[in-house]
């Protein structure tokens, strides 16, 4: 298979399960710290009418993992023609930011808190996008749902902690 028109070899095929890997692992961790909430504190929240159905986030936020694992992989793979450090640590930051959202909104129950974590995981998602489009296109529009799915989630964020003082 050619990406890029270079092909792809076995070495990269096995970074890209790591990448891959990596992301649904992030996604994993914070799906287990709000499993610890999403049954019991989160249902007795005021919620708006446009809130999703719980069974939503678990897909979307799969194909959304998946797709930044694909992401991250294409600037990787760019890296013997660009310097791809400053991207790859924006993604870094990024995940980290992810992470640290469903721990302060689900695992610590402070959705205040969690309206400044995930503002910033949404700057660091512009950032990356725009790092990452300065090396790879593709890589950049891969991240473009995640980037809309973090806005949806942010004014929802906002809403609950405005619906829940």
């Amino acid at each position: 298979m050619r990406i890029d028109n270079k092909q792809i070899s076995a070495r990269e095929w096995g970074a890209l399960a790591v990448f891959v890997t990596g992301c649904l692992v992030v996604g994993m961790l914070g799906g287990f710290v709000t499993s610890t909430s999403v049954d019991s504190w989160y249902p007795d929240l005021n919620k708006p009418s446009w809130n999703p159905p719980a069974w939503v986030f678990g897909p979307v936020w799969t194909l959304l993992y998946i797709m930044m694992g694909v992401s991250v992989w294409l600037v990787w793979r760019r890296r013997e023609f660009h310097d791809t450090r400053p991207a790859m640590v924006l993604f870094a930051v990024q995940l980290l930011l992810n992470t640290a959202w469903s721990t302060i909104f689900f695992g610590l129950r402070e959705p205040g808190y969690a309206v400044i974590d995930i503002v910033l995981l949404w700057l660091a998602i512009v950032a990356t996008t725009g790092a990452f489009g300065r090396i790879s296109k593709s890589a950049a529009w891969l991240l473009v749902p995640y980037l809309a799915w973090v806005s949806f989630a942010a004014l929802l964020n906002f809403t609950i902690w405005r619906l829940n003082p």
